[in-house]
């Protein structure tokens, strides 16, 4: 037993949880070695990783480990509160959704000309954004709509930084009347520069840049970039956001797995990534007009109110009593009941594990319904009416389509505790009944990751892109 110098250690420090992850390099290659978790310490962070580490030690049976290289991911400050302003409601929310997906931030409000100025100016006053996303205009298009709201936040008085993502001709005057009034202002080009495409990366970047400064400033969570040897700290769901990218398309050097989706259910929230590269190929014309159709290369919704503990009444409220125990098979008043009665125990006791065949069963239950649901609203459909003003026509795929995922992963506490075989039943069961959704095909190749191994591949995406992707492959046993 003594001290073990490893190529690199990957954390995720969680609002309950923070993960430690063991990598080593032997000849070239990166070699997944343990994982160890404990409770985040919310008033001082190092308590937490510290633990975590000496959990890692003892996974690895050594007294310390030590690392050339140390990387993290967070969640434990919570999201940035965001609002998204723009001018068409559809280009903005879209456009809000997109870069939010994986930069730390949570869209609470999305407004456009169709809010009366009166509203917005309450709407910002109430909500009290840390960031908002300015939006408005194609390049070339629509001026006055930028103006107008940014003079409604000089107005509103809110502490937020502006992120100025509009129509660039206009974005000088702006800024201008922004900063101005002392409002901390980041000018980057705009989201969406013509009807057809989205140009995310740098409105993102500069949130991400704002998510590392709030989690700084947090009590204790300055001292995770001590620790670290890159100064940087990734929001956990970007972290996800980049494994699946990454094992989507694949490098220069290694091929990918192609169309992709991952599902993350926890015990607040339901998660679902799908990257389809696929996506990349279709023209202009096959693409349609980007704001209406899900037709990007990445895609990520988090349901809010479908998690297997703090969230449990989220999923009875969703899917229904009768429903969730059908799909295992299960009937009649009194299971219904205890059933309910089993959600309100989970909300009050979120730390409660199943001990009895009838909880693991409502877990197994409980969980089939919330991939199911969240699939659903993840995926597109089959349209069954006529759009005249969309052109869409009965039988029309209207949205994400997901027929064409062959690989989906899973990770979440629940399936930790149950065997690969009852894993993977549960996905299955989910994707059984697609009905006029778009979803992914029930015999989908089903990978559960029991190590938590995803947002470590994300980290270490954009420095080693192609070990990372080997490194996946081997630990899920994945074949092209």
């Amino acid at each position: 037993m003594s001290e073990k110098l490893i190529d690199t250690i990957l954390l995720d420090v969680g609002s309950t949880f923070t993960k430690a992850t063991a990598i080593d390099s032997i000849d070239g290659e990166l070699i997944w070695l343990a994982r160890a978790q404990a409770p985040t310490t919310v008033t001082d962070i190092n308590q937490g990783l510290g633990s975590a580490l000496q959990g890692l030690a003892a996974a690895c049976k050594v007294n310390s480990i030590a690392a050339c290289n140390i990387q993290a991911s967070s969640s434990a400050a919570g999201g940035l509160r965001m609002v998204a302003m723009g001018y068409m409601p559809r280009v903005t929310a879209k456009a809000a959704k997109e870069v939010a997906m994986n930069a730390g931030a949570r869209v609470l409000e999305v407004m456009s000309f169709e809010d009366k100025p009166e509203n917005k100016l309450e709407m910002l006053c109430e909500i009290q954004p840390d960031i908002i996303l300015l939006a408005g205009g194609t390049d070339g298009g629509n001026q006055a709509s930028l103006i107008e709201d940014a003079q409604l936040i000089v107005d509103s008085k809110v502490k937020a930084v502006v992120v100025l993502a509009g129509n660039v001709s206009i974005q000088p005057q702006a800024e201008a009347l922004l900063q101005q009034a002392g409002i901390q202002t980041i000018r980057v080009p705009n989201v969406m520069p013509t009807i057809h495409s989205l140009n995310v990366k740098p409105a993102r970047e500069a949130i991400h840049e704002q998510f590392i400064h709030q989690i700084t400033e947090a009590k204790g969570l300055g001292k995770l970039l001590d620790r670290l040897t890159v100064n940087k700290v990734i929001p956990t769901p970007g972290a996800v956001l980049l494994a699946t990218e990454l094992l989507a398309k694949g490098t220069r050097e290694e091929k990918g797995l192609g169309n992709l989706a991952v599902v993350d259910l926890g015990g607040a929230t339901t998660d679902i990534h799908s990257v389809l590269p696929y996506m990349e190929e279709l023209s202009i014309e096959e693409k349609g007009l980007v704001v209406t159709n899900e037709k990007q290369l990445s895609y990520r919704t988090v349901e809010g109110n479908l998690g297997l503990r703090v969230s449990a009444r989220g999923i009875i409220e969703a899917a229904g009593e009768k429903a969730i125990l059908a799909g295992v098979g299960l009937a009649g008043e009194a299971l219904e009941k205890s059933l309910h009665c089993y959600a309100i125990q989970l909300e009050a006791n979120p730390e409660y594990l199943a001990v009895s065949d009838q909880d693991k069963l409502f877990d197994h239950a409980m969980a089939r319904a919330a991939v199911e649901v969240a699939f659903k609203r993840h995926a597109g459909y089959i349209a069954q009416s006529f759009d005249p003003v969309m052109g869409i026509v009965p039988g029309t795929p209207v949205g994400r389509d997901l027929r064409r995922v062959k690989t989906v992963i899973v990770v979440g506490g629940v399936f930790t505790g149950l065997s690969t075989d009852e894993a993977m039943a549960v996905v299955r069961e989910a994707l059984q009944n697609p009905g006029i959704s778009l979803l992914p095909a029930q015999d989908s190749r089903i990978i559960i990751d029991k190590s938590y191994l995803l947002y470590a591949i994300g980290l270490l995406a954009e420095y080693r892109p192609t070990q990372a992707l080997l490194l996946a492959k081997r630990h899920f046993s994945m074949s092209d």
